[in-house]
């Protein structure tokens, strides 16, 4: 434990000496997976950081986090959109199940996931 936040720390460290440069998707996945775990405002507010440079892998694990909590649902919606529209698919695979359930439920066309899906299909996505 106390190795792997070290690494998460100096990963982090590593990030700032570099304000301007997005990190790799594994370091982006990395943090966001201790943030998940450990929590930290130090690590939200990096992931912040690089989810408003533009990388698409932080705004959808911020995203996803934020999709856990009620109070930070448009937060989370917003940020998961950003990213789908960079092209990030596991972002247009979340949100295009997520307006067709809704659709289903809501009795509504689901007209709002079809783009996605259409999105999807020429990335070659495996769904």
């Amino acid at each position: 434990m106390v190795t792997s936040t070290l690494v998460m720390v100096g990963m982090l460290i590593a990030c700032q000496v570099k304000e301007e440069v997005q990190p790799p998707a594994p370091v982006v996945e990395a943090v966001a997976k201790k943030l998940a775990e450990h929590g930290g405002a130090a690590a939200e507010r990096r992931m912040r950081e690089w989810a408003e440079q533009g990388s698409p892998v932080a705004a959808r694990e911020l995203g996803l986090l934020y999709s856990q909590d009620a109070a930070k649902h448009q937060e989370a919606m917003r940020l998961l959109e950003k990213a789908a529209l960079a092209g990030d698919a596991v972002s247009v695979d979340y949100l295009s199940t997520r307006y067709r359930s809704s659709a289903t439920v809501a009795k509504a066309d689901g007209t709002q996931s079809w783009p996605l899906f259409v999105q999807l299909n020429n990335q070659h996505h495996t769904k």
